[in-house]
């Protein structure tokens, strides 16, 4: 596996080293040692799976208050995606940044995400289907989540003519950078 940084900090691309033959190739996706050596957690917890049927599925924009410390390693294992993230850390030299990278079955390349980035992902083509792998078990109650297409964001979604989406996700308020600060302050983060 190979890192590479993004433009926001403590978000990376995590490139795989296929080794290839006659077969295929053989990849490791996941190593604890080599996450925690690159100060990263060490440690999933659970793995989960979205199958999107059409292009054009967006999923998102989301994330999990503290005291949840949720990361995410995100995989295309079929398909395209548009694979987005909003630095949403106050004390972060990135906040209020996205970063926007195109994930596929063919590159064998994963987004980790750190703690407190929301995440969201429009598909390119049918049949796509993202794998999550997360540090921290998915709790309802600390879940939250905006607008796929918020101004504050300024994310340039590829196909905005065909977007399948659930409600709750196209109705979620607009960002508010005072209200998210006393959220996060209620939450002792």
């Amino acid at each position: 596996m190979q890192f590479r940084d993004t433009p926001l900090a403590g978000a990376l691309l995590v490139e795989l080293t296929p080794h290839s033959d006659a077969r295929g190739f053989f990849a490791r996706t996941w190593c604890a040692r080599e996450f925690a050596g690159r100060g990263l957690p060490g440690q999933l917890v659970q793995s989960s799976l979205s199958h999107n049927r059409r292009r054009g599925t967006v999923r998102g924009m989301h994330l999990q208050l503290p005291p949840s410390q949720e990361a995410k390693l995100i995989t295309c294992v079929q398909g395209a995606i548009l694979d987005v993230i909003v630095d949403l850390r106050p004390q972060s030299p990135t906040f209020l940044r996205h970063f926007a990278v195109q994930l596929d079955a063919a590159t064998c390349t994963s987004l980790f995400v750190p703690p407190l980035m929301a995440h969201g992902f429009q598909t390119l083509v049918d049949d796509s289907r993202v794998q999550y792998q997360m540090s921290d078990y998915h709790a309802p109650q600390l879940a939250c989540g905006w607008r796929w297409n918020d101004p504050a964001f300024a994310i340039r979604w590829p196909l905005t003519d065909a977007v399948v989406i659930l409600p709750r996700d196209a109705t979620y308020a607009d960002f508010d950078e005072a209200a998210w600060r006393q959220r996060l302050a209620g939450a002792g983060a």
